[in-house]
């Protein structure tokens, strides 16, 4: 069987300006993958590539075995919902009329919803912790709000691939944490494949099965958190000093800033 994705060679620029440069890698089917590098490191417009959205200067993506250029649109939307880093806020639509847009894909040439896309929706915002706000435009939502409709809407594509753009970003703590047990649970028990950028290197740690770490549109290093998470590659990526130890959690790296007074006492 084929991976859920597999990034072969890819190069993408943005005019005559390289962002990715020669990546490979393979996203095990079912696996939650998170992609981590500093800014502008290319994570987004990897993602964006993943999802079709980038046409690659060279090189390719596949989605379990085609090319994702292969794919027509609708085909596309029923195995791969994409979140991403910023919602827009500004449409006129309430928060389950913009849930119940996940379903389109799976609608018929009438775009009429049905019984089950319904309940499809209901079961989303229950699981993102959005029922609530069913009935609220989105104008009048939170940052942490609209993420978590949007990734409601994502949800009830019911997609076979997830990719998230900083999906925790502007959320708290404990709807990060929520978020990140829906998708090892969602992993867990639907067999979603999760492909996420994240800057939160513990979350990473705790959560990935795999990494992949960038610097400057080139791949520094990929594999589980222990294999990635070292001192070297972190310094070399990110050009700070970083301690890596164990988490006192569970056996994964944990990864600790270093201000400059601890390094020049």
């Amino acid at each position: 069987m084929p991976p859920a994705v597999w990034v072969k060679h890819l190069q993408v620029s943005y005019g005559k300006q390289p962002v990715l440069r020669d990546i490979s890698f393979e996203v095990p089917e079912g696996a939650f993958f998170i992609i981590i590098g500093p800014n502008s490191s290319g994570k987004t417009t990897l993602l964006k590539a993943m999802a079709g959205v980038l046409k690659p200067r060279q090189g390719q993506v596949e989605i379990w075995g085609t090319s994702v250029r292969q794919y027509g649109r609708k085909a596309l939307a029923q195995m791969v919902a994409a979140v991403p880093q910023r919602a827009p806020s500004d449409i006129q639509f309430t928060v389950q009329e913009l849930v119940l847009m996940g379903r389109s894909p799976h609608m018929g040439w009438l775009g009429l919803e049905k019984p089950q896309d319904l309940e499809l929706a209901r079961e989303a915002m229950a699981i993102t912790d959005v029922t609530h706000l069913a009935r609220r435009p989105l104008q009048q939502l939170s940052g942490g709000e609209l993420q978590r409709v949007i990734i409601a809407r994502a949800l009830c594509q019911q997609p076979r691939l997830l990719l998230l753009d900083e999906p925790t970003a502007a959320l708290d703590p404990a709807h990060q944490v929520n978020i990140m047990d829906l998708m090892a649970q969602l992993k867990a028990e639907r067999g979603l494949t999760v492909v996420m950028v994240s800057h939160d290197l513990n979350l990473a740690a705790m959560y990935g099965d795999q990494l992949l770490l960038l610097k400057e549109g080139q791949r520094i290093s990929s594999g589980t958190p222990k294999e990635v998470l070292t001192y070297e590659q972190l310094e070399q990526a990110y050009g700070c000093a970083l301690l890596v130890d164990e988490n006192p959690l569970g056996k994964v790296p944990r990864v600790s800033l270093v201000p400059r007074r601890f390094l020049h006492p």
